[in-house]
């Protein structure tokens, strides 16, 4: 009989999909509570914490060699008690354990692999381990048998460890605060310059990620220097990530990362927030440049997250695995037999030849479809042929979905949405990011309106992270800016207010990842390392030099400088490392800028104005729109120096204003033009 038909363990009455999977297993999971952990101080006995996501193709691996084992289940079940945690709704979990891992193995990744004392004090940590020992990874059948031999036998070796852990955990969390030039741009940029793969785009060596982050910071180091590298950089590793197998040329939107470096063949799984950094940055280099690839790409993301990762409620999926009927790629891959059989003899071989679909494959026997070396743009031919071959790959067996919300990734993406809709004139976008918002705020407060992380069955959990309210802002203050409705203004000022009464540091500085609110664990951790998504510090900074720009709130503004000189000497000592705090520097260095428009939005002379300030890449600029009525109103609430700015001769008039001084208002278009030229060449 199945396992998965004999057993039931505790983690059945969990909303979170990865726990689910393993409700099933003949291990007696625990899900991360007191329950375990009293359990554990009861019997003496040591925690075995296994991290993992649900679309983490090893974490399957390892569920099928060893959770759905029986051998390993008596020993976990005897000498052990079991929790499982979802890395995704547990981020602040993940980030101790997985800070612990490196420190002890100089590695990590997922599974994570942990056993700690029942006070969660780690003593043995790793990933991946086969049932048995193989490929020179030992295996975990060894490995419980030696770690529950010592737990017995040695209690004061484990004792030496803990503290050892405890002492380099507590020392990582420590911060050392000085101060940050501009210089330091240039040191990040230099950084990016000698790891650049020219041939490939893209930095270091493979396995390549995709680091949107990094690519947005050259853009805007090459708006602010001039620097036709920089922009060579980033323009080189989109390019190559768009015509490679990392983009699903069929379904449209990217995968995890490359395997290889040329961007050919993926891990296949999908996640809601890259492909959230990758809109934004495509939109944001199409609004630079004006090269068609750049919109293509953007508005294919969209389009996957519109049609396959969008809830009923109009909330973003997680991701998507990268496995089906138990092979990885599957339903990703063609053969040129199977496309010709869907596009006959004509266009099923100008395909293939186009996508390199060959019989010798390029992936395991089979072809991932790519544009690599091939230089041509979309056209009618290649979307009808793409049309039939989505319609036919749609019948395949689907990678599972994590249909999970986070609110955090679900800001990312509202921030891409709002940017989209801003630079392409596109109101499909906007509404997506109008409806995620609105479903976050019914759905993910609490009724003391504390923000909530997670949502999932109708259920939302776990109080916010630091990640959810800076993300989420961000997509506010991205979606004021292309609607310029004065609420989200507001709800982005009045969660930034939160933010820093339950994550800042009175003492050091910067944020903790906790609310102080929180549960308590063994640290309480600060994230500044930009790694597969920007820090939450880094998005912290950005949010509050825009706000106080908007605002006109120097307060906010010296926040930020707070921010920076705390996480000075971890930022000196690796600087690309750290590239969206860089991107946020670069902001706060450079003068202040804001256009007011004074004039309704229904009228033509504001939108023409509004287009033509639109048509001009300025990132560094804010636009704000003041109209008649209740709108006016609440916006000079939160914008006082607006209060006095009017229409001249009832037309829509501007209001142009740097570093907090703003010149006489005019209401012609010629004005605007020479404004514009103006800003963009930084005068």
């Amino acid at each position: 009989m199945n396992t998965k038909q004999r057993y039931t363990n505790k983690l059945i009455s969990e909303k979170s999909p990865y726990l689910l999977q393993h409700a099933h297993n003949p291990v007696d999971w625990f899900p991360w509570g007191d329950e375990a952990f009293e359990k554990a101080k009861g019997e003496e006995k040591p925690i075995f914490l296994s991290i993992g996501y649900s679309t983490c193709h090893w974490c399957h691996v390892m569920e099928r060699e060893s959770f759905e084992d029986e051998e390993v289940a008596r020993l976990l079940n005897k000498h052990f008690v079991s929790i499982k945690v979802d890395r995704e709704e547990r981020p602040d979990i993940d980030m101790i354990y997985m800070s612990a891992c490196q420190a002890m193995t100089g590695q990590g990744g997922w599974p994570l692999t942990v056993v700690m004392t029942p006070d969660k004090k780690p003593f043995f940590a790793g990933t991946y381990f086969p049932k048995e020992s193989k490929w020179g990874r030992p295996g975990l059948v060894d490995i419980l048998k030696q770690l529950i031999e010592v737990w017995e036998k040695d209690r004061s070796h484990i004792h030496t460890v803990v503290n050892q852990v405890t002492r380099i955990l507590q020392a990582q969390a420590k911060q050392l605060p000085g101060k940050l030039d501009e210089s330091i741009v240039d040191k990040a940029f230099d950084e990016f310059y000698v790891n650049f793969d020219e041939k490939y785009g893209g930095f270091g060596m493979a396995p390549k990620f995709p680091m949107p982050h990094n690519l947005l910071f050259l853009i805007r180091y090459w708006y602010k220097t001039g620097s036709s590298k920089a922009l060579q950089m980033a323009e080189r590793t989109l390019e190559s990530m768009a015509r490679g197998g990392i983009f699903d040329h069929i379904g449209f939107g990217f995968h995890r990362y490359s395997t290889d470096e040329m961007w050919l063949v993926p891990h296949f799984e999908k996640m809601l927030y890259d492909n959230a950094l990758l809109a934004y940055a495509y939109t944001e280099a199409y609004h630079a440049t004006q090269k068609s690839i750049y919109k293509d790409i953007a508005i294919k993301i969209f389009t996957y997250i519109l049609r396959d990762m969008t809830s009923l409620e109009g909330g973003f999926y997680c991701a998507e695995d990268a496995d089906s009927e138990g092979e990885e790629g599957k339903f990703y891959v063609w053969t040129p037999e199977g496309i010709i059989e869907v596009l006959g003899v004509e266009d099923g071989e100008w395909f293939c030849d186009i996508f390199d679909i060959t019989s010798k494959g390029n992936f395991e026997g089979k072809s991932i479809p790519n544009l690599i070396g091939v230089e041509i743009e979309e056209n009618d031919r290649i979307a009808r042929c793409r049309e039939k071959l989505f319609s036919v790959r749609e019948k395949r067996i689907r990678p599972h979905k994590d249909d999970k919300i986070l609110t955090s990734w679900n800001g990312l993406m509202i921030a891409a949405f709002a940017k989209g809709a801003r630079v392409f004139n596109d109101d499909t976008l906007c509404q997506a990011a109008e409806r995620a918002v609105d479903f976050i705020f019914s759905k993910l407060v609490n009724k003391e309106g504390r923000l909530l992380a997670r949502y999932r069955d109708s259920h939302a959990d776990f109080p916010a992270y630091l990640d959810d309210y800076v993300f989420l802002t961000w997509g506010l203050i991205e979606l004021y800016e292309t609607t310029f409705k004065a609420k989200y203004l507001r709800k982005a000022l009045e969660l930034t207010e939160q933010m820093l009464n339950l994550f800042w540091d009175d003492k050091n500085g910067g944020l903790f990842f906790n609310g102080k609110d929180s549960e308590e664990l063994i640290i309480r951790s600060k994230e500044i390392y930009d790694g597969a998504m920007p820090s939450g510090n880094s998005v912290a900074a950005l949010n509050l030099i825009k706000l106080s720009r908007i605002t006109g709130d120097v307060e906010l503004s010296d926040k930020a400088w707070q921010l920076f000189s705390a996480f000075a000497e971890s930022v000196s000592s690796h600087p690309s490392a750290h590239a969206f705090l860089l991107t946020a520097l670069m902001l706060a260095f450079d003068s202040s800028n804001e256009i007011v428009v004074v004039g309704n939005l229904d009228e033509s002379d504001t939108k023409g104005f509004i287009d033509k300030i639109r048509s001009y890449y300025m990132p560094n600029t804010i636009t704000i729109v003041k109209e008649d009525g209740h709108q006016g109103e609440e916006l000079e609430k939160l914008i006082p120096f607006i209060k006095d700015m009017k229409q001249v001769d009832r037309k829509a008039t501007l209001y142009v204003c740097r570093d907090y001084a703003c010149k006489s208002p005019t209401t012609s278009m010629e004005d605007l033009e020479k404004i514009l030229k103006d800003h963009a060449e930084g005068v």
